[in-house]
């Protein structure tokens, strides 16, 4: 497959209850970021609570977004789970959608060794029906990519990138000595508000949760990364930072980030603000604070 580069949010997950997409949400959503110029979409990542949702769910809301699309830009879906077996079928599936790849974390609950995980993406590699980037997560499976193992991993035919979500700038830098510039294998990062310096530094793009808000903002951040407009990265730092400092820091959460992006579409008229369970969606108070928070980034809101 053609190596994927950009701005690849990964998408919320819009929900109106337990199990229940939020069909017209999605619909907007999609159109939203498409419309914003990114680069791919990424289904059933963290940010889309995939954990969360039943299989009946996530199958859905894979078909869903693949006819929206309907191939305008990529899509890639993630199958991270503690069975194989569930993850290929998962696969095949997106693969009938239309997805070009998918990715996966390593499963979570055991800590695998790193010679584990070469054994088991190995084998997964070979029984996917598509392309598969490694997700690097550790701050929810408990397990880092050792770069080394990333290396030996790189070498399969069927694993073609990695998205690092750790915010560990020495480890992606690492990554990037190993494997940075290689037309076969594509570095992401994760956290946005690394997104210009590790472009600037070549990676391959960012797979940002605020692309979801604002879809312009990180591709405009990834485009003057690439034309090394140092003045513009900063003026859109800034920016980023604000959001990240406001919208995602509201109530004491291991969830906030998530309840944040997800108040902000709700608010700006996008798709509904359910979370699967166990997670619930901000009280009243905190929903307030979000409201002020993009009002002071100069959003329009609702109630």
């Amino acid at each position: 497959m053609k190596k994927l580069h950009g701005i690849i949010p990964p998408m919320v997950t819009p929900l109106k209850g337990d199990d229940t997409i939020d069909v017209e949400g999605t619909k907007r959503l999609t159109e939203h970021m498409i419309a914003g110029g990114v680069h791919g979409l990424f289904l059933l990542g963290t940010t889309g609570e995939a954990q969360s949702l039943s299989y009946k769910c996530r199958y859905e809301f894979v078909e869903l977004v693949c006819r929206e699309v309907a191939g305008r830009v990529p899509v890639i879906v993630g199958i991270t789970d503690t069975s194989m077996d569930e993850s290929v079928k998962l696969a095949v599936h997106a693969k009938n959608c239309g997805a070009v790849a998918v990715v996966s974390a390593p499963p979570y609950y055991f800590a695998p060794s790193q010679q584990e995980l070469i054994e088991y993406y190995t084998a997964l590699a070979d029984a996917l029906p598509l392309p598969l980037y490694l997700y690097n997560m550790p701050s929810h499976v408990k397990v880092v990519f050792d770069p080394k193992t990333v290396a030996v991993l790189a070498e399969h035919p069927n694993i073609v990138g990695l998205k690092d979500s750790s915010a560990n700038m020495t480890y992606f830098q690492t990554l990037l000595h190993l494997l940075g510039g290689r037309e076969d294998f594509a570095l992401f990062v994760g956290p946005e508000e690394l997104t210009g310096e590790c472009v600037l530094m070549g990676a391959d793009g960012g797979v940002n949760g605020g692309a979801n808000m604002f879809p312009e903002l990180y591709v405009g951040m990834y485009e003057a990364a690439m034309r090394r407009d140092i003045e513009h990265v900063r003026e859109l730092q800034r920016r980023i930072m604000q959001i990240s400092t406001s919208i995602y820091t509201v109530g004491k959460y291991g969830s906030s980030y998530l309840k944040g992006v997800k108040c902000s579409l709700s608010l700006i008229g996008i798709c509904d603000d359910y979370l699967s369970y166990p997670y619930r969606k901000f009280r009243p108070e905190e929903r307030a604070k979000i409201k002020r928070a993009l009002e002071e980034l100069g959003v329009a809101c609702g109630n």
